[in-house]
């Protein structure tokens, strides 16, 4: 049976509309972190990429931090660090909001869950990520469950209702970490940022009270520290270059990026589908990283 012209140039127009909205749609990026700096660490690099095509991105820290220096007092600390974030917010174009619970102090309330709801509806996300639900630190292990908690509950109406929920369930990402128990870190997608490595490190030199004081003294180096600005940028820079590479996850540059250019990348950031809300597929990669080439 033939198909009438006019049908096919109809489908035709339709395809083209409906490939168009979803080139032109702007991604609402959520990340919720443990601390200030934690998200920067971890995916600085496509969090600026994102922005640089136009999408929204929020960096969020659930604890405030005030914990993390070896003498400044608390409420001091709090301060500082807030205003670390919003200065390495800005540097890439990123809203950046630090939460009122204080450091080592979270729990995975459900007081602490409706908070959460109500951050991933108000910021319409559609793509949210967080830590993997286990981890060395109890911040990150329950920012992480307070998240999944939020996952399905951010699309049914009677919770939270004064807050319009989400008709479509956001796509849940994890950052990736280096803990094996219960299981492994799997990507699902890695990023090359062999040309924005440098851009995430000038994101972590704002965080100063972290990187030139309670890292280096937490590790024993607190006497290695540069005195001046940009000397301490170069050594912060050279001592963690190296935590980005892009050696771990190889094979999976290789199967994403084609043998010739996956056996180049030196520097990549990687998410794991957390099988919850929607899910990542091939299909739906490039919609979701659209700077993915």
């Amino acid at each position: 049976m033939k198909i009438p012209a006019l049908f096919i140039i109809l489908f035709a127009i339709l395809l083209n509309a409906s490939a168009q909205q979803e080139q032109d749609h702007t991604l609402n990026i959520l990340v919720i972190s443990a601390h200030p700096a934690d998200a920067d660490f971890r995916m600085g690099s496509t969090a600026w990429k994102w922005i640089q095509q136009g999408h929204n991105v929020t960096l969020v820290s659930v604890t405030n931090g005030n914990a993390g220096h070896y003498e400044i007092p608390a409420v001091e600390l709090e301060r500082i660090r807030r205003e670390e974030a919003r200065r390495a917010g800005d540097l890439i174009g990123a809203r950046y909001i630090v939460m009122d619970v204080d450091d080592a102090q979270l729990m995975p309330t459900f007081e602490n869950r409706l908070k959460i709801i109500r951050l991933i509806r108000e910021h319409r996300a559609d793509i949210v990520i967080t830590h993997r639900p286990w981890d060395y630190h109890p911040d990150l292990r329950y920012t992480g469950q307070l998240v999944l908690d939020a996952a399905y509950m951010v699309t049914v109406p009677t919770i939270v209702p004064n807050i319009p929920h989400l008709e479509k369930n956001p796509m849940f990402l994890y950052m990736s970490d280096r803990f094996t128990q219960p299981a492994p870190f799997k990507p699902d997608v890695c990023i090359d940022i062999d040309d924005s490595v440098e851009k995430k490190l000038d994101m972590l030199h704002e965080h100063k009270t972290l990187y030139y004081g309670w890292r280096p003294f937490f590790r024993g180096i607190l006497d290695q520290v540069p005195e001046t600005d940009p000397e301490r940028r170069r050594w912060m820079g050279d001592l963690n270059r190296p935590e980005f590479s892009a050696e771990p996850f190889r094979e999976k540059l290789i199967e994403l990026y084609g043998r010739q250019r996956g056996r180049r990348i030196n520097y990549a950031e990687c998410f794991q589908d957390s099988e919850y809300g929607t899910r990542l597929t091939r299909e739906n990669l490039k919609y979701y990283f659209p700077f993915f080439d």
